[in-house]
C-alpha cells in the first residue's frame, strides 16, 4: 500500500513538473493572534485552507523554529478545490512576551513553501 502510494505522489509531482502546473495553497487569513495567557497555557488554533491549484496539493513536512510549536497536517494529496487543516499547537512554558512563530509549509506549491504564523503575548505566572 505504501509503496503504490508513493509511486502515484511521484506520478503526479512529475507530471505537474513537466507540465508547470502547481498546486495553490490559499489561507483566509495567514496570521492568528491570540488574547494573552499566562505562561505555561496549552494554546491551539486552526488554520483552514483550500487548494485554489490545479493539480493535487501534497505538504511533503514542515519546519518551525522552536520545539515549543508542534504542527499537524494532511498526509494526503488534497485535490484542486478540496480544503483542509493546519492544526497549530503552542506551548508557552518558560516564554513569556510576545512570541512569534513562523510556521513553514514544504509542498509542491510556487515558491516551494508557504507560511503561516501565530502570535501571542505571554504574560510572566507570577505576577
Amino acid at each position: 500500500m505504501l509503496k503504490s502510494t508513493l509511486i502515484i505522489i511521484c506520478t503526479l509531482l512529475s507530471s505537474a513538473t513537466v507540465f508547470g502546473q502547481l498546486a495553490e495553497l490559499y489561507f483566509d487569513r495567514k496570521v492568528h493572534k491570540f488574547d494573552p495567557v499566562t505562561e505555561g497555557e496549552q494554546l491551539s488554533h486552526t488554520f483552514t485552507f483550500t487548494n485554489d491549484g490545479d493539480v493535487p496539493l501534497i505538504i511533503t513536512k514542515y519546519q518551525v523554529e522552536c520545539t515549543c510549536t508542534k504542527v499537524t497536517f494532511p498526509k494526503e494529496p488534497i485535490p484542486p478545490g478540496g480544503t483542509g487543516e493546519i492544526v497549530v499547537d503552542f506551548d508557552t512554558t518558560e516564554k513569556i512576551g510576545w512570541q512569534y512563530r513562523k510556521i513553514q509549509l514544504y509542498a509542491n506549491v510556487k515558491k516551494g513553501v508557504a507560511e503561516v504564523e501565530i502570535r501571542v503575548k505571554v504574560n510572566d505566572r507570577l505576577r
